[in-house]
């Protein structure tokens, strides 16, 4: 016996909206929408394809410059690097697949935010990736960590794009909802760039890539809500991906492109066939009707709403150019790809669906995109912390074991383990990845002596004392990540994670972010020209802490003149380029030597970043410095002691200032750079930092095989270098194979 249908009111609460939601759908229409034309309202509407609650404050955002070609709105940011080229980049999240299904949480990660770039008409040439982990001690998080690890490299190895960069942290914040954010960056001529907005009526709409089955159905959706304790139910919304059938679709989406057939394009990610094709036809102000039988599947029986909703992966979505089927039909013969034409463009201003010869949904364009729920939800100022001063910080008790625990930590430990199961030199050009001692990843402009730079940066735990500084911090961490390789910083893509935003008190964590991030990029003129927004992360009530991730790209004119923190030699003189107060508050070190999480972050003074920053690339490019590293994470102690492993060169500290010594050693004043010269290039350096009016002092000399730390009074502290490597090597091998 057939179970009754359920009324479509109740089934608009499964899908996700709300009442008052389902109340705007009735008014639009005039009538009761169908089960089919439900799924279609409610994946657009959902906050991962609408950004109901963010649009209002994504506005505040920068997204425009003099290199900039195409902002937010398109599937990826486009920016010009000059000689008729371009850099195409975007960052998105996986948050939620990750976590229930990780290998292919992950995997399809990387996958969607591929096809982003490609669609545009760029080469993918970098990949990179940012993660966070609940508590190494959670009985999850290291199956959890195993399985997006293999998904990455599983993926981006088999497609042959080079992971080059990124960040991994755990906090026990992340226990019940860990972060993947995935970015891909491309390349491409910057005047064939290929956009979504259906031109005219008309046109053959054309599917290709691979058949449509029943995984991910409703994934928009599942992204947009809180976890709780059947959140393992989810498993089938997690979409499973196919990294060689993304390589025959990147092949032949480029192809058809240098045959100048398309005319529109747009790839399958979430919602799949809804969100692409009212995306498609409502930016052109145009309509679309779509015959489901057409459309390729893998499996039987499919209905129009799981053929509607499913975000199975690997496929594209194209409006062609008129009389050209037969040219599409070739290439995509010749890759090995399922292709069909499903429909056509119309001037209707609808979406208009027929399956088995029934017109199964007739809905209106604009109530869909334009005229989505926008929330101007009501916010809390955060909470601001107690700003601490070095007296308020006792300094170690034990000055070695502070120095080897902020090296061993989680979050300080190398990640050798994790990004060796990258392809990070896959296609030939990788410059500086990972494994390279340099604080962003660099990828040659293949065939040219041009290269990017490339990174991802937040430091969560400033975000949580104070969202507005630590949305600053994490746009100037990224700006000084690609200075200090001696790129010039063009733009960012950002990944907002945050909790449930009608919660006033996370809305207002992620107002009082987007303000610090806005305010950053207005002042480092580094605009922001794509990105993602990630809400609802939270299980049972509990949210992450706030995590704005920024990635950013520069460019590097001649890549013969770039820096890294290895390659440090015996005798060379160390400065410390900005000025050091002794920042403790939310510091590394308060929170895994001294078991506190309390203390305002350091503050970010965005014209000192702007001419820290300056001198440094000006010194890099003049061949004055090639040893160079930003102070973030532990401060002073930390850098110094990573650049020695790198260089496997000892190095000696003084401190030379009035700041106590373990606020001189392990606080995080921002704007600040540890460089080394030669001895008879410390007049070339006082002259660029005495221009800029960038404060520097000389602090120490390379040489030797130790770590040597002095204080006002004397030797406070000296770590051999293969104590220092063997505590720094050996927690994440330790933590991941640990016995059961």
């Amino acid at each position: 016996m057939t179970a009754p249908k359920k009324p479509i009111a109740d089934l608009a609460l499964e899908f996700g909206l709300k009442p008052e939601e389902y109340a705007i759908i009735l008014d639009r229409l005039g009538r009761e929408p169908n089960e089919v034309e439900l799924g279609v309202f409610s994946v657009m509407w959902s906050e991962h394809c609408s950004y109901k609650s963010s649009r209002k404050h994504l506005r505040k955002f920068p997204v425009t410059g003099p290199r900039v070609i195409c902002g937010p709105g398109e599937n990826a940011g486009v920016v010009d690097i000059g000689d008729g080229q371009a850099c195409i980049f975007k960052m998105e999240s996986h948050n939620h697949p990750s976590y229930i299904e990780p290998y292919q949480g992950a995997a399809t990660g990387v996958g969607g935010i591929m096809r982003d770039v490609f669609t545009m008409g760029a080469r993918p040439v970098a990949l990179l990736n940012a993660l966070r982990f609940g508590s190494p001690e959670h009985p999850k998080t290291r199956r959890l960590v195993a399985g997006v690890v293999s998904g990455i490299g599983g993926y981006g190895n088999c497609v042959g794009v080079p992971t080059v960069a990124g960040e991994t942290n755990f906090h026990s914040g992340y226990d019940g909802n860990i972060l993947v954010n995935a970015m891909c960056v491309g390349l491409a001529d910057a005047d064939k760039i290929f956009y979504s907005a259906a031109p005219e009526p008309g046109l053959p709409v054309v599917y290709f890539g691979s058949k449509t089955g029943r995984d991910g159905i409703h994934g928009a959706t599942m992204a947009s809500a809180e976890f709780d304790e059947a959140s393992d139910e989810k498993r089938p919304t997690v979409q499973v991906g196919d990294p060689f059938a993304e390589k025959l679709l990147i092949e032949a989406t480029l192809e058809l492109m240098g045959l100048g057939a398309v005319a529109a394009i747009q790839d399958m990610g979430a919602a799949g066939l809804t969100s692409s094709s009212v995306e498609m036809a409502g930016k052109g102000g145009l309509g679309i009707a779509l015959d489901l039988d057409a459309v390729p599947q893998r499996e039987t029986g499919m209905s129009a709403y799981e053929m509607m909703l499913s975000e199975s992966q690997e496929r594209m979505l194209a409006i062609l150019k008129p009389g050209r089927e037969q040219d599409a039909y070739d290439v995509f013969r010749k890759w090995g790809l399922d292709a069909a034409v499903i429909g056509v463009t119309t001037d209707t201003g609808r979406i208009v669906l027929t399956h088995k010869g029934q017109v199964v949904c007739d809905l209106p364009l604009a109530p869909l995109s334009d005229d989505a729920p926008l929330y101007d939800r009501p916010w809390t100022e955060p909470v601001k912390q107690k700003v601490l001063t070095p007296a308020d910080v006792p300094a170690p008790t034990d000055w070695r074991k502070a120095v080897l625990t902020l090296l061993g930590c989680p979050d300080g430990a190398s990640k050798r383990w994790l990004w060796e199961q990258y392809d990070r030199h896959v296609m030939a050009d990788t410059l500086a990845d990972s494994a390279t001692a340099a604080d962003a990843g660099i990828v040659r402009v293949h065939g040219t002596n041009k290269a990017l730079a490339v990174t991802s940066d937040c430091t969560p735990r400033y975000v949580e004392a104070d969202p507005y500084e630590g949305g600053k911090q994490a746009v100037a961490e990224a700006y000084r990540n690609l200075s200090a390789v001696g790129a010039d910083p063009i733009a960012i893509t950002d990944n907002l994670n945050f909790g449930n935003p009608e919660r006033p008190e996370i809305m207002g964590q992620i107002v009082r972010a987007i303000d610090g991030m806005a305010e950053a990029c207005r002042e480092l003129d580094f605009p922001v020209v794509s990105g993602n927004v990630s809400l609802y992360n939270e299980t049972n009530g509990k949210a992450i802490p706030p995590t704005p991730t920024v990635g950013a790209v520069g460019l590097l004119a001649d890549s013969t003149k770039r820096a890294g923190f290895g390659g440090l030699k015996a005798g060379q003189v160390l400065a410390l380029l900005g000025e050091t107060r002794g920042a403790l508050g939310a510091s590394l070190y308060l929170r895994e030597v001294l078991g506190r999480e309390d203390g305002a972050p350091p503050p970010v003074d965005l014209k000192a970043e702007r001419a820290a920053a300056g001198v440094v690339r000006g010194l890099i490019v003049s061949g004055t410095l090639h040893v160079v590293h930003d102070l973030s994470d532990g401060g002073l102690a930390v850098a110094a002691a990573e650049m020695a492993l790198a260089s496997g060169v000892g190095i000696g500290l003084s401190n030379p200032t009035d700041v106590p010594d373990h606020a001189f050693y392990f606080g995080e004043d921002q704007a600040r750079y540890l460089v080394a010269v030669n001895h008879d290039q410390l007049d070339l350096l006082d002259e660029a930092c005495t221009a800029a009016a960038v404060p520097y002092e000389v602090i120490g000399e390379a040489g030797g095989c130790e770590l040597a730390l002095r204080g006002k009074a004397d030797e406070i502290t000296a770590i051999d270098l293969d104590d220092l490597r063997a505590t720094h090597e050996g927690w994440m091998p330790a933590f991941m194979n640990a016995p059961v």
